[in-house]
């Protein structure tokens, strides 16, 4: 396989996977593209070598870029901005957990919080109350967590999951 050929299966992979972690496939085929390219690309040179439009290629940077996942920078005497993506993985993967837990762990432990105090003394309000309890704790357990990785040098987060794994 030649390199066009890996780079276009590799951005292909990249964006189904990316789905399975919330991240839309057409921002994480733009993600792909910017990890597997060795210089900084503009929006044109995204849109172009994905052959998407124009706002789709301005969207989905602007989105990588609040997701800490791409910097933008310009070269000195140029307009146009360049895009580069955060190439060190563990950098990757905690800035993609941290901003999952922010966005969906977050709110429905809240949510949580407030179902706890549904009032009643009959056999279901109890139940509620209990299966309620029992997920408010298993999702603060997964909350401090991901807490933990999207917070920890990978060094020190490897050790300590390669412990729990074995």
């Amino acid at each position: 396989m030649d390199y066009q050929e890996g780079k276009q299966r590799f951005i292909e992979v990249w964006g189904k996977m990316a789905g399975c972690w919330g991240i839309p496939p057409a921002m994480a085929r733009v993600h792909a593209l910017l990890l597997v390219s060795p210089e900084p690309l503009t929006a044109e040179d995204v849109q172009q070598e994905l052959d998407i439009s124009v706002g789709s290629a301005n969207t989905n940077l602007r989105e990588l870029v609040e997701w800490g996942l791409v910097k933008k920078n310009t070269l000195p005497g140029e307009r146009r901005e360049r895009y580069e993506a955060e190439k060190d993985m563990w950098i990757v993967v905690q800035r993609i957990i941290a901003r999952r837990k922010e966005k969906e762990l977050e709110p429905v432990l809240a949510e949580l919080q407030k179902l706890k105090a549904v009032q009643g003394d009959c056999n279901g309000a109890k139940c509620f109350r209990k299966v309620v309890s029992d997920m408010c704790t298993f999702s603060r357990q997964a909350d401090r967590f991901l807490h933990f990785l999207a917070h920890t040098e990978h060094i020190h987060a490897l050790h300590v999951l390669s412990r729990v794994i074995s």
